[in-house]
C-alpha cells in the first residue's frame, strides 16, 4: 500500500466493540482483514435472505439518529426518498468540521469497509446504483484510504455490477471537499458536488424530495452510515444495546483538558460525568469548568449528570466534549468559537454573515477590557436574532455558546467588564 500523510495517533477506546471493534489501533485494517473479522456478511446476509424492505424495517426499529449533529431519525429520513422514483442517489457526509469533532476520522482511516459494507447495505435498501463520500480536504490520508479500499471492494465484487451474483449493482466515488465547514450542510454539500459554489439551499425541497442532479437523495454521515451493518448483523438485539429509544452505539470525540483524550464508544445511556471519568478524568488534577459541546452549547458543573442521548435534555448532536479547566477564561474559549463561526460563514445570509462578525468584535471588547454592561444587551440580541434570519444550520447554531455562556457563567462577562480575569487568561501586562 502507497504511504497515507497527516494520520494522527488518536487515543480510541471502547466499553462495547461495535464501531470501534477493529479500530483501536493506529493502522488500517484492509480487506483481508475485514473479512476474516466478520466483515461483509452482514452484506451477504442482506443480499441473500432480506428484501430492501426488511432492511427499511429494521433501520426503523432500531430507533438509529444521524450522528452528524442533528439527529434525525434515519429510517424516516429513508422513507421519504423512497417515497421518489428513481434514480435515488446516497450520499455519505465525511466532511465532519465541527470545533472538537474528529469521530468520524477513525473509521476513515482505521476502518474503511465497515462504512464501505454499510452503504451497500443502504444502497441496496434505498434502491441507489450510485453513492457519494464527500469528505473534507484536511483528511487527505482519509480520501486516499477510501480510493485504495473502494478498489479492493470492487476488485472482490461487492462493488460494481451484480454485486455477489445477484441483480442489485452499485458504485461509490469518493469526492474531496476544499476545506468548508458550510458544506457538511447536506445541501451546501449537494451543491459542491454539482461544482457549485457551497451555499446551502432554501428549503422545502428537501434533498430526499429533490437533492443531488434534482433526483432524490439520502445524505447521512459516517457514522450513521457505520451502524447499518451492526443492525443487519444483530437484528433485534441491537434493541439491548443502550437506553429505550435510542439504541445503539455512539462514539464521542473528547479533548481538552481530560487525561486520555480521544475517540470513546459507548451506549447513550452513560452521562456527561462518566464520559469525562472514561477519558481518565481532569488533567493534572486540575477542577472542571465547562464543556463546549461543539456547535450546541456550553455545559456548566451543573450540567455533569446530562445524559448522552438524543432527549429533549440530552446531550445530543455529534457527542463532542471540549473540556475546560478552571485556569481556561470562558471568554478566551468563547474568542476561539466566535473567530471559527466567522470565519466558516459563507455570506448568503446577511444576519449570518454580520452577526457572527459582531458577536465577535462585541466579545473582543470583553477580553480588552472596553466592554460596558450594554455589550451583555447586545449580545443577547444578537443570540436571539442571528439564528431567526439565517437559513442552514451555520447561523441557527453560531450564537449557542455565547447563548449558554451568557446564562451560566454571566459573572465572568461582568468581571472582564472591570477588567477581572478569574481563570488570569486576560489583562496580562
Amino acid at each position: 500500500m502507497r504511504y497515507y500523510p497527516n494520520i494522527p495517533d488518536l487515543n480510541a477506546n471502547s466499553s462495547i466493540n461495535l464501531l470501534l471493534k477493529r479500530a483501536k489501533e493506529n493502522r488500517t485494517v484492509w480487506i483481508e482483514e475485514y473479512e476474516t473479522t466478520g466483515g461483509y456478511s452482514a452484506l451477504k446476509k442482506a443480499l441473500t435472505k432480506l428484501t430492501p424492505e426488511d432492511i427499511v424495517i429494521m433501520v426503523e426499529e432500531s430507533t438509529l439518529r444521524g450522528r452528524g449533529g442533528a439527529g434525525f431519525p434515519t429510517g424516516r429520513k429513508w422513507r421519504f426518498a423512497l417515497a421518489n422514483p428513481k434514480p435515488r442517489y446516497l450520499i455519505c457526509n465525511a466532511d465532519e468540521s465541527e470545533p472538537g469533532t474528529f469521530k468520524d476520522r477513525i473509521i476513515i482511516e482505521r476502518d474503511p469497509h465497515l462504512l464501505i459494507e454499510g452503504m451497500i447495505i443502504s444502497a441496496y435498501a434505498l434502491g441507489a446504483e450510485l453513492g457519494f463520500i464527500y469528505i473534507r480536504g484536511e483528511y487527505p490520508a482519509g480520501y486516499m484510504i477510501l480510493e485504495d479500499a473502494i478498489e479492493e471492494a470492487r476488485k472482490k465484487g461487492y462493488l460494481g455490477k451484480n454485486i455477489l451474483g445477484t441483480d442489485f449493482s452499485f458504485d461509490i466515488l469518493v469526492y474531496r471537499g476544499a476545506g468548508a465547514y458550510i458544506c457538511g450542510e447536506e445541501t451546501a454539500l449537494i451543491e459542491s458536488l454539482e461544482g457549485k459554489r457551497g451555499h446551502p439551499r432554501l428549503r422545502p425541497p428537501y434533498p430526499a424530495n429533490e437533492g443531488l442532479f434534482g433526483r432524490p437523495t439520502v445524505v447521512n454521515n459516517v457514522e450513521t452510515l457505520s451502524n447499518i451493518p451492526i443492525i443487519v448483523t444483530y437484528e433485534s438485539y441491537y434493541m439491548s444495546i443502550g437506553p429505550a429509544g435510542y439504541y445503539g452505539p455512539k462514539l464521542f470525540p473528547i479533548s481538552g483538558k481530560v487525561k486520555n483524550p480521544g475517540v470513546y464508544e459507548s451506549t447513550m445511556d452513560i452521562t456527561l460525568r462518566e464520559l469525562i471519568d472514561m477519558a481518565g478524568g481532569m488533567k493534572d488534577g486540575k477542577k472542571f469548568k465547562a464543556v463546549f459541546a461543539g456547535a450546541l452549547g456550553v455545559y456548566s458543573e451543573r450540567d455533569l449528570d446530562t445524559p448522552m442521548d438524543y432527549s429533549p435534555k440530552g446531550f445530543g448532536g455529534t457527542g463532542t466534549t471540549i473540556v475546560l479547566a478552571e485556569d481556561d477564561c470562558i471568554i478566551d474559549a468563547l474568542i476561539v468559537i466566535g473567530e471559527f463561526f466567522h470565519h466558516e460563514s459563507c455570506g448568503k445570509c446577511t444576519p449570518c454573515r454580520v452577526g457572527t462578525y459582531e458577536l465577535l468584535n462585541i466579545l473582543k471588547k470583553f477580553q480588552e477590557g472596553t466592554a460596558t454592561e450594554k455589550d451583555i444587551k447586545y449580545l443577547e440580541h444578537l443570540c436571539e436574532n442571528i439564528p431567526v434570519g439565517s437559513i442552514c444550520g451555520l447561523g441557527y447554531s453560531a450564537p449557542n455558546a455565547v447563548r449558554d455562556a451568557l446564562k451560566k457563567f454571566r459573572d465572568e462577562f461582568y468581571l472582564h467588564i472591570e477588567k477581572k480575569c478569574p481563570a488570569g487568561v486576560c489583562f496580562k501586562e
